[in-house]
């Protein structure tokens, strides 16, 4: 488990940031737990347990600058 700051990838980010809307819509009408809160506990809890505790205990590095 990662405590502190979390390195940031760039290739990851630019991913995020340019996944288009179109896109999302149409996993949206297609997959019925797509974009839904709370879905990840459904589909695999241990991850979302990991996720949770990872995203309250590591900061970004552009949280620093907030």
């Amino acid at each position: 488990m990662k405590f502190g700051i979390r390195t940031p990838s760039l290739k990851k980010s630019l991913k995020a940031r340019t996944t288009g809307k179109l896109k999302r819509s149409i996993k949206k009408s297609l997959l019925p737990g797509y974009g839904k809160k709370g879905a990840g506990w459904v589909k695999n809890p241990k991850k979302a347990a990991y996720n949770k505790i990872y995203n309250k205990t590591s900061k970004s590095i552009f949280d620093l600058f907030k």
